[in-house]
């Protein structure tokens, strides 16, 4: 004679009591876990939450303020400390000279630039027209991401700069797409020296500030080459971004 099925019913309790059990057995272990922790440490297991008093920067920090002598020296110790480089440059004019001569050096074929004023007037087309020089997206037809990939040379203007971290923002738009910093082999940025703070949270400030409906389309940090560690710490230079990156500190 066959053994009757268990109905539903009877089934979803027996269900809800091996649940039960799992739950109470996978919490049992976690204590155990965190317990062995705590005896490492040689203190008691934390089981409250921490009391947390402040939220944010503190008073000191949002006061703590550099020169402007001594934001160009941090920031360049900084960004240099992890493979960028810097070079000061007394005007835009100077810079356009400095790149003209870097593009040789390299054996640049392809420079890719934001479509940014400043950038026009350094009038790169006519110092390199040896070089194939593209503005982002003058050019509806043109996959331009493959442009930048293509790119010996990427250039951008900094919109901002934190000197405490070394770090450069460069904000995305229509005429500023990411890509020109990300894609090409080298990237050159042009950082006016009147952009450079001492905190990133200067920087930050402003984009809360000016509330969601004015954030740009992308906000990003550029903090020399591209680095890339995995677990072993086998580090390689350029596998996410440029593998070489110089910024301009100009005036």
């Amino acid at each position: 004679m066959s053994e009757r099925p268990h109905s539903s019913a009877q089934a979803k309790p027996d269900h809800e009591a091996w649940l039960r059990q799992r739950e109470a057995e996978s919490r049992a272990k976690q204590a155990r876990f965190m317990g062995g922790i705590a005896s490492r440490l040689k203190r008691p297991r934390q089981t409250e939450p921490p009391v947390q008093p402040f939220r944010g920067a503190p008073d000191f920090w949002h006061e703590f303020d550099w020169s402007a002598e001594q934001r160009i020296e941090e920031f360049t110790a900084n960004f240099t400390s992890v493979g960028g480089h810097v070079v000061r440059l007394p005007s835009l004019e100077q810079s356009a000279d400095w790149i003209a001569r870097k593009a040789r050096e390299l054996g640049a074929a392809y420079i890719v630039r934001q479509n940014e004023p400043d950038l026009d007037a350094l009038q790169l087309e006519a110092a390199l027209p040896e070089v194939r020089l593209s503005v982002w997206n003058t050019d509806p037809a043109e996959d331009w991401k493959a442009r930048a990939a293509e790119a010996d040379i990427g250039l951008v203007m900094a919109d901002e700069a934190a000197a405490y971290t070394g770090s450069v923002a460069v904000l995305s738009s229509p005429e500023k797409g990411r890509s020109v910093s990300l894609l090409p082999t080298v990237l050159i940025i042009l950082l006016p020296v009147e952009r450079l703070r001492t905190r990133l949270g200067e920087i930050l400030g402003r984009f809360d500030e000016a509330g969601r409906e004015q954030l740009p389309a992308g906000i990003h940090f550029i903090t020399g080459p591209s680095r890339s560690s995995d677990i072993e710490n086998d580090l390689t230079i350029g596998v996410h971004g440029p593998g070489i990156v110089y910024t301009l500190l100009i005036g």
